[in-house]
């Protein structure tokens, strides 16, 4: 999941019986605590109604108890003062889901309950946690989850017409805050986040127009392109993703490089996201293709661990983990394009 985000359908109906669900999953009969909210939602703010990728869903009231089956949406509730019953696993596999950059946002409020989607979503426990909200925007949901999640409350699914995994920081943020009622602090909070990207790119001109490119090491080279979240962080700072690189990714957030386009490798600054920081960076600079590449040659490539916070904010691309991945990532893409190959990139600061 963590690098492809491979679609899967599920396999079981959606319980009837509280009880019986329980008891299906293993669960507990004790109520998960309903979601806590801070500032109350405007008088007129429901119904709303949000247009997906299978239709469109109305949140009558005020959701009291959200249960996020996509990857990184508990951030953007978190942000807006907000606190699921339920998240899903994604990686890292932090209590509740929630990364350190979320917990001053958490507070006291106890951790979410936690879901996987090993084998796609797990509908019978989702019945069981009985949401009157169920968001999946950062996700893949197939027609059949959506059908099955929909008979349990209103579904967010991911907008129509976009990449699979594509949907941006800023729009799940406004999109949840119109559900639950906040939009305006919706607005201020993606204003406030944007500001610290404008103050980042005003103080760094050597950003501005700079080739930039994220890459993974999974079945060979895959690079991420202009429909996902990491290629969009460095287009906000002024980057420019190298030519050609939408053919390759097409209508996919990403895409596997074949050899012969191993020249799109070559930019002004190369993030890799890695498993192993000193194994994976040995194995990439050894290949023959990869190590006459001027990137590699002149030291302009970074390596971040996907575990380590700073690469797991890389990818996690949220309002609340783009202000930490700004202070920590900004001096090694400085280093990168200082225009001098002696100067080391280094690895982020703890």
């Amino acid at each position: 999941m963590r690098l492809t985000h491979i679609r899967r359908t599920v396999g079981a109906t959606a319980a009837t019986g509280l009880l019986l669900v329980l008891a299906a999953c293993g669960g507990s009969t004790e109520e998960p605590a309903a979601s806590s909210n801070s500032g109350a939602p405007a008088a007129n703010a429901f119904p709303v109604s949000i247009d997906n990728k299978y239709g469109t869903t109305t949140v009558k009231a005020e959701p009291k108890r959200i249960v996020v089956v996509g990857l990184v949406e508990q951030d953007a509730l978190l942000s807006l003062g907000v606190v699921p019953v339920a998240t899903t696993e994604w990686f890292g596999e932090k209590p509740g889901a929630i990364w350190p950059w979320a917990e001053a946002a958490l507070g006291s409020n106890a951790k979410p309950e936690v879901l996987t989607n090993t084998d796609g979503v797990q509908v019978e426990k989702v019945a069981a946690l009985r949401p009157d909200l169920i968001v999946g925007l950062y996700s893949g949901l197939t027609k059949d989850e959506y059908d099955k999640l929909s008979k349990l409350a209103p579904v967010l699914a991911q907008p129509k017409d976009q990449a699979e995994y594509g949907v941006s920081w800023q729009e799940v943020t406004r999109t949840v805050g119109k559900a639950v009622g906040k939009s305006e602090q919706a607005e201020k909070v993606v204003a406030d986040v944007e500001a610290k990207f404008a103050a980042v790119k005003a103080a760094n001109p050597k950003f501005a127009g700079a080739t930039a490119l994220m890459a993974t090491t999974y079945e060979g080279y895959y690079v991420y392109g202009p429909q996902d979240a990491r290629g969009r962080f460095l287009t906000d700072l002024g980057f420019k993703l190298p030519d050609g690189l939408a053919e390759v990714t097409g209508k996919d957030f990403g895409a596997n490089l074949s050899k012969e386009r191993t020249d799109l490798l070559d930019t002004d600054v190369l993030i890799w996201l890695v498993d192993k920081y000193d194994t994976d960076k040995a194995k990439v600079q050894a290949d023959p293709l990869y190590a006459k590449l001027k990137v590699k040659t002149e030291g302009r490539d970074i390596y971040l661990e996907n575990e380590e916070l700073t690469g797991a904010a890389t990818s996690f691309v949220t309002p609340l983990s783009l202000p930490f991945l700004l202070d920590k990532l900004t001096p090694l893409l400085q280093a990168a394009v200082d225009g001098d190959p002696a100067t080391p990139v280094g690895r982020p600061a703890a």
